[in-house]
C-alpha cells in the first residue's frame, strides 16, 4: 500500500468520525428471546429514514448513527417477529432486543439462514450462509446431518467423492480451503476416513462460505473459508436433545451458567460398530476397534454490559484396529478463549486466543515386530479483531494476528524383528501473521463497497536444515540453522474488493476481486482428506501458493423473495502449485523437496442456482459449469492438463415437501462429470513381471457419478416441554454403483490381456435415526 492510498483511507476514517460527532448512536445486542443466543446478521432499520440502517455483526452487536429526533426503530431477522420499538433520541442510547421466533404455519415455511433479500443487498456475492436448522430435515448418510455435504450441494462446492467430506472451490485443492471452528483451524475436518464431517449437527450454529471476494480479515488459504460457528448455549432454560441412529448416537446439554447472563453447551457424538464387533466369535473382529467419537464444549458468560468472555473446545478422535495386526489413529483437538469488550457505542472488539492440535498413529505388529509411524501439527494463535462504526456509511474493521506453527513431520517406532531403524525427523517451525484493514462503505442507496487489504507474512525458523536440489531432484547443498534462527521470510500485499449495485429493489449486480497467498500445504495422493496426509511448510523449495480471483454475477429475486435466482461467473489464477514427479515418495524422505514439481493453474467457469425459499416445497437446484487446469515444464511435456478436481459439469437439485405439520419429505439428486485420471496406457514385461507404464497425466475420466438419497422426517411428539421425531433415509436409492476406484488386473481366462475392475462403494445405505429434545 502506498503512502497516497494510506493517506486516502485515513482521511477517509477521519472525515467520517467528525461527520458522526453531530449525531447520536444507538447500540446494543440482538438475541433469540428462547433461548438468549446471539443473532448474527440482524438487521436495524430506521422507518421514518428510508435507506438508512445497519446490520449486526457476528455477535449480534449492531450501532446505527442519526440526528435528534423521534423515530421507530425496526428490529428484523429472518424466522422471527419483528420488533418496532419508538424512541426520541437526544443521546447516545443503548437499545438490546430479544426477538421471539415465528410461529409459522404450514404455508409459511422458510429455509434461509439470511433475511429474505439478503442476497440482493448483502455486498458479498460468492459467499454462502447455512443454519443447522434449515437441513435437518434433508437425506443423510448414516443418519448424521452433516453441514459440510449440504455445502457440496451448492454452486462452485464440489465433493471430493463418493461419501467424502473433502470438497474442492472453484478449481483449488483440498488444503486450500481454510477449516474453521469457533475461529480454530481444523486441518482435517473428517471421521472415518471422509463419509463423516466432524462437525457434529446438533452442535453447530451455522456456517459461512466464501469461495470469492474474501474479506480482509480471512487468511492463510487460496481457495476459500468455511468459518463454522457453535451454539453458545441456551441462557434462558435447561435443554436435552440427542439421537439413536443406525451407525451413531449423539446428546447435547445445554442451560444457563447464570440466567440471562451466562451459559454452557456440551454435545456428545460416538460409532458404536465396535461394540457389535465385540458380539461376533472371530476373534480377529472380537478384538478390534472401529470408532469415533467427538465432543464439543461452549461457555459464556457476560461480566458487564461491555465484557463478554466466551470458551469453547473440540475434542475428536478415530481409531480403526484389526486385533493387533493394524491400527490409526488420528484426532482433532482446538480450543478458543475470546472476549469481547465494546469501548464505545462506536468500537467493538474481539480478542482471541486459539489452539489447535492434529495428530495422527498408524501401527503394524506389536512389541518386537511393531512399526508405527506418529505425525503431529500444533498451532497457537493470538488474533485481535476491530469494528469501528464510523458511520452509517461507513463501518471499519481491522486487526492483527499471529500463528505459531510446529509440524512433527513423521516418527518411526520399529521393533528389534521388523529389521527397520526408528527414525525421528526433525520438526519444523515457523511463524505466520498479518495486518489488516477493510471499510464498508455504503456510497448510495444503491451502491455499497466493501474494499481493503491485507498484508501477510510467514518466517520458517530454526532449528533445521535447508537443501538445495539440481533437475534431477539431487542433493547439491545443504545449510544449518540453529534454533530460532530466521530460515526464510515471505510476504506480500493481499488486496480484497467486493462491490454491491442495486439495479432496482429485486435484482443486483455484484463484483468481487481477492488475491491470497498460502503458506501451509497439504501433499496427497487421496481424493479426500486421510491421516497420513503430510503437511509441509513454505520453505526456500517451497514457495508459497497464489492465487488471484475475480468474480462477476446477477442476482435476481421473484415473488416477493420467494425465489431466488443467480448466475455468476469467475476466473482464477494459481501459482505456485504443487505436484509429485512420477514415482515420488515423500512419506519418511527427509528429501521429498527433490521429489516435488512448481507450476501454474488456472480455473474458470459459470455458477447458476435457483432456490425457493417460501412454501410447503422448498429447496434448490445449482449448476456449475467448469474448468480447471494446471501446467508443469516436467509434467506431460509442459501442456497444460486438466487438473484432479477438474469436473466440467456439477448438478444438486434438493428438495423438501412438507406433507403436514408431523410428515416432511426430502431429497436430493447429484450428478458430477467424472474425476480426471491418470490410467496406465500400456504395459511391458521385465524379468518375467508385468509393468504397467503411464504417459499424459491425468488423461482419462472416472465414470460419471449420479444418485438420489431420499428421506422421511416423521414428528411424532411436539409439545413445550418434549419433542420427539423419527428420520428414514435411503442413501443411494435406485442403488448405482458409481466408481469409487478403477484396477487394472490381468483377465482371468487370457493372462495376455488387461481389464479395467471397477470398485464400487456403497450401493445402497438404509438409515433410521431418533431424535428427542426435552
Amino acid at each position: 500500500m502506498n503512502f497516497k492510498a494510506v493517506l486516502l483511507l485515513t482521511f477517509l476514517l477521519s472525515s467520517s468520525f467528525l461527520f458522526s460527532q453531530s449525531k447520536y448512536a444507538i447500540n446494543g445486542q440482538i438475541k433469540d428471546a428462547s433461548n438468549g443466543e446471539d443473532l448474527p446478521y440482524a438487521t436495524v432499520t430506521i422507518k421514518e429514514l428510508p435507506g438508512v440502517g445497519t446490520t449486526a455483526n457476528l455477535y449480534g452487536y449492531y450501532s446505527l448513527s442519526i440526528a435528534e429526533g423521534d423515530y421507530t426503530i425496526i428490529y428484523h431477522y429472518v424466522g422471527y417477529d419483528k420488533i418496532e420499538q419508538k424512541i426520541s433520541l437526544t443521546k447516545d442510547t443503548n437499545i438490546s432486543i430479544e426477538l421471539n421466533p415465528t410461529a409459522q404455519s404450514l404455508e409459511e415455511v422458510v429455509i434461509t439462514a439470511e433475511r429474505e433479500d439478503q442476497n440482493i443487498t448483502q455486498n458479498e456475492g460468492s459467499v454462502t450462509k447455512l443454519d443447522t436448522k434449515a437441513i435437518k430435515e434433508l437425506p443423510t448418510f448414516g443418519g448424521e446431518v452433516d453441514i459440510i455435504k449440504v455445502m457440496q450441494t451448492q454452486p462452485g462446492v464440489k465433493t471430493s467423492g463418493e461419501g467424502g467430506s473433502g470438497f474442492y472451490v472453484r478449481g483449488g485443492g483440498l488444503d486450500q480451503n481454510l477449516v474453521l471452528l469457533d475461529e480454530a483451524p481444523v486441518y482435517n475436518p473428517s471421521h472415518l476416513m471422509g463419509f463423516f464431517s466432524v462437525f457434529n449437527g446438533d452442535a453447530i450454529k451455522g456456517a459461512t462460505m466464501y469461495k470469492g471476494g474474501m474479506m480482509p480479515e480471512y487468511g492463510g488459504r487460496t481457495s476459500s473459508v468455511l468459518d463454522i460457528r457453535m451454539k453458545e448455549g441456551n441462557a434462558k432454560e435447561y435443554n436435552v436433545t440427542g439421537g439413536i441412529g443406525t451407525i451413531a448416537s449423539r446428546l447435547t446439554v445445554e442451560g444457563p451458567i447464570v440466567k440471562d447472563k451466562g451459559s454452557f453447551m456440551v454435545s456428545g457424538r460416538r460409532t458404536y460398530a465396535d461394540l457389535f464387533l465385540g458380539l461376533l466369535d472371530d476373534p480377529a473382529y472380537k478384538n478390534s476397534d472401529l470408532y469415533f467419537y467427538d465432543l464439543n464444549l461452549k461457555a459464556n458468560y457476560r461480566i458487564s454490559d461491555k465484557d463478554r468472555i466466551f470458551l469453547s473446545g473440540y475434542f475428536g478422535n478415530d481409531k480403526f484396529g484389526m486385533s493387533s495386526d493394524m491400527g490409526i489413529n488420528y484426532g482433532n483437538m482446538t480450543g478458543t478463549l475470546r472476549w469481547n469488550h465494546v469501548f464505545s457505542s462506536k468500537v467493538f472488539s474481539n480478542t482471541s486466543i486459539i489452539y489447535s492440535d492434529y495428530n495422527y498413529e498408524f501401527a503394524i505388529g506389536e512389541n518386537e515386530d511393531l512399526i508405527a509411524l506418529e505425525s503431529v501439527i500444533n498451532d497457537i494463535n493470538i488474533k485481535q479483531d476491530f469494528t469501528f462504526f464510523a458511520s452509517n456509511k461507513h463501518t471499519f474493521k481491522f486487526g492483527l494476528n499471529a500463528i505459531h506453527h510446529t509440524i512433527q513431520p513423521g516418527n518411526i517406532y520399529a521393533g528389534e524383528n521388523t529389521g527397520i531403524n526408528s527414525q525421528q525427523q526433525a520438526n519444523q517451525y515457523g511463524i505466520e501473521g498479518a495486518v489488516y484493514i477493510q471499510d464498508e462503505f455504503k456510497v448510495s442507496n444503491r451502491l455499497s463497497l466493501n474494499y481493503g487489504i491485507r498484508y501477510s507474512l510467514f518466517q520458517k525458523i530454526g532449528e533445521g536444515s535447508e537443501f538445495e536440489f539440481n533437475d534431477k531432484g539431487e542433493v547439491i547443498g545443504m545449510k544449518e540453522y540453529q534454533d530460532g534462527d530466521l530460515m526464510q521470510y515471505y510476504g506480500g500485499w493481499e488486496p480484497r474488493l467486493s462491490a454491491n449495485y442495486l439495479l432496482n429493489s429485486v435484482s443486483s449486480v455484484k463484483l468481487g476481486y481477492n488475491k491470497n497467498y498460502q503458506y501451509m500445504h497439504m501433499l496427497t495422493n487421496s481424493t479426500s482428506s486421510s491421516p497420513t496426509d503430510t503437511w509441509i511448510m513454505s520453505s526456500n523449495n517451497v514457495k508459497p501458493q497464489e492465487a488471484q480471483q475475480i468474480s462477476l454475477g446477477y442476482f435476481r429475486n421473484f415473488k416477493d423473495n420467494t425465489f431466488e435466482t443467480s448466475i455468476e461467473t469467475y476466473y482464477k489464477d494459481m501459482q505456485n502449485v504443487i505436484d509429485y514427479k512420477t514415482g515420488a515418495n515423500v512419506f519418511q524422505n527427509e528429501y521429498y523437496e527433490g521429489d516435488l514439481v512448481y507450476g501454474i493453474g488456472r480455473a474458470y467457469g459459470v455458477e447458476m442456482m435457483v432456490k425457493k425459499n417460501k412454501g410447503r416445497f422448498t429447496g434448490w437446484v445449482s449448476y456449475t459449469l467448469s474448468r480447471t487446469e494446471q501446467q508443469f515444464d516436467e509434467i506431460n511435456q509442459g501442456q497444460w492438463f486438466a487438473a484432479r478436481q477438474d469436473r466440467t459439469h456439477d448438478i444438486s437439485l434438493v428438495g423438501i415437501y412438507k406433507i403436514n405439520p408431523k410428515l416432511t419429505l426430502s431429497g436430493n439428486f447429484i450428478y458430477y462429470t467424472g474425476d480426471a485420471v491418470t490410467f496406465p496406457s500400456g504395459r511391458y514385461e521385465v524379468d518375467g513381471k508385468i509393468v504397467p507404464y503411464y504417459t499424459e497425466r491425468n488423461g482419462y475420466r472416472m465414470p460419471d457419478y449420479h444418485r438420489l438419497d431420499l428421506a422421511l422426517t416423521w414428528i411424532r411428539k411436539k409439545t413445550d416441554k418434549f419433542e420427539s421425531s423419527w428420520n428414514f433415509s435411503i442413501y443411494n436409492v435406485y442403488g448405482r454403483e458409481n466408481a469409487y476406484m478403477i484396477n487394472f488386473e490381468p483377465n482371468e481366462t487370457d493372462p495376455t490381456k488387461t481389464e479395467a475392475v471397477q470398485t464400487a462403494l456403497f450401493k445402497w445405505v438404509p438409515s433410521v435415526t431418533y431424535n428427542f429434545k426435552l
